[in-house]
């Protein structure tokens, strides 16, 4: 048998989601992967044409028309709240700075578990909560280039290192439609 490609993403609302043949609960993570499988257990290859934002309520239109409605996954998050405006600003800032991937919420910023980003907060003055929750960040102020309702994924990896301030004006060997001017001091 061979096995189901997913083609294109239908925006949350825009498609008929009765009609799902079935669910797959995905992590941040593996909405951008290739292989994946349902909730019950049916593997179905990511093939799209261009690189895509995929999120919560989101219908993979597989190749013979039907759609897999996407769940977002719990993870292991991390809420950090301020106790007034300017304090967070600083914080979204340093998020930023680190390319971050962060989800805004009515009650603070939504990012995924790190224990030395949450120590940083802490010590800007920020109020750190660990949660276990779905995680949707922002698409980023470049997404909207491709005319699609849905966007480009930017994030690095946990990989970075997330010990250091960097106010960086290099080039980080990556191309992604915009520039920084950051340098490293």
């Amino acid at each position: 048998m061979t096995m189901r490609r997913a083609i294109a993403v239908a925006a949350r609302g825009s498609w008929p989601t009765a009609s799902a043949r079935c669910t797959a609960t995905l992590s941040h993570a593996d909405r951008r992967r290739l292989k994946l499988a349902t909730d019950g257990g049916e593997p179905f290859l990511l093939d799209l044409q261009r690189p895509t934002r995929i999120a919560d309520g989101d219908g993979l239109q597989l190749d013979d028309g039907s759609y897999v409605l996407v769940r977002a996954a719990a993870e292991d998050c991390t809420l950090v709240r301020c106790a007034d405006p300017v304090s967070m600003t600083r914080i979204a800032w340093h998020l930023g700075n680190r390319h971050l991937p962060v989800q805004i919420l009515a009650d603070g910023l939504l990012i995924r578990a790190d224990h030395v980003i949450a120590e940083m907060a802490r010590g800007l003055g920020a109020v750190v909560e660990t949660r276990r929750c779905p995680f949707d960040p922002e698409a980023g102020a470049y997404a909207g280039d491709t005319g699609d309702q849905h966007h480009h994924h930017h994030d690095h990896h946990d990989d970075d290192d997330h010990g250091h301030d960097h106010d960086h004006g290099h080039d980080h060997g990556h191309d992604h439609g915009h520039h920084h001017g950051h340098r490293h001091g």
